[in-house]
């Protein structure tokens, strides 16, 4: 299952904010420099295990599966993303 961003949110980078932020009919979410880089990778297409090596790669970084996991948990819970 490839996780993307949930119908009814956008997400875009917010230059007044410097931050990636999430928007959805009833206001917008400010997400950290974590959450932003993981839910731009969120498009559908990409599994979790990709998603991982991706920022892996990008941060020179390793161990991050369990990170992106728990993020992508509590983003499903708050109906952020969607699996594809």
């Amino acid at each position: 299952m490839n996780p993307r961003v949930a119908r009814g949110f956008r997400l875009q980078w917010e230059a007044a904010q410097g931050c990636h932020v999430l928007l959805y009919p009833e206001g917008m979410v400010k997400l950290n420099r974590s959450a932003g880089e993981i839910l731009t990778r969120c498009t559908g297409t990409a599994s979790v295990a990709e998603i991982v090596a991706d920022l892996e790669a990008a941060f020179g970084a390793t161990g991050l599966q369990g990170d992106v996991e728990r993020f992508l948990d509590m983003a499903r819970q708050q109906r952020w993303v969607e699996l594809a």
